[in-house]
């Protein structure tokens, strides 16, 4: 199953990943080598930081969405907590904004869920007591009679 993403149909291009095309020329091929010096000078804990970075946007934009796309969102947030559980006090500077980051992305998914099953009950009819039209204000349901009791008949 190799050859270029873009060949295939809805193929979307990895962003910020792998490595750039060949080289058509002296001057590409001297920019890459720039890059990948500049890349093994960096601090490693930084690359991986800005990664997740990345990972945090991915599912923020995920979230924003109308409606969201919550199962990529889960996995973007998923991925970004492997990242920042996995490597627990190795990131530097970015270890606490990437758990607090992190954390507010969860909150925002649970956040977003709750809504999104509430208004799918609403859009099906299921009032808040579990019943269908069920009501609000807590008289019964005349459509609904206990068992073993009797309705009682039109006056």
């Amino acid at each position: 199953m190799g050859g270029n993403a873009s060949a295939r149909p809805g193929a979307v291009p990895p962003s910020g990943g792998g490595l750039p095309p060949p080289a058509n020329s002296e001057e590409s091929a001297e920019q890459v080598e720039a890059m990948r010096r500049e890349l093994a000078n960096a601090p490693v804990e930084v690359v991986i930081a800005n990664h997740c970075y990345g990972l945090f946007e991915l599912a923020a934009v995920y979230l924003s969405q109308s409606p969201p796309l919550l199962p990529q969102a889960r996995l973007a947030i998923d991925a970004l907590a492997s990242l920042v559980g996995g490597l627990k006090g190795r990131l530097g500077e970015a270890d606490d904004h990437l758990k607090d980051g992190l954390s507010q992305l969860q909150l925002a998914y649970v956040q977003i869920d709750a809504a999104q099953r509430a208004g799918e009950q609403i859009a099906a009819g299921v009032g808040t007591n579990g019943g269908p039209g069920g009501t609000t204000t807590g008289e019964p349901n005349p459509e609904k009679v206990e068992p073993g009791a009797e309705a009682e008949p039109d006056a």
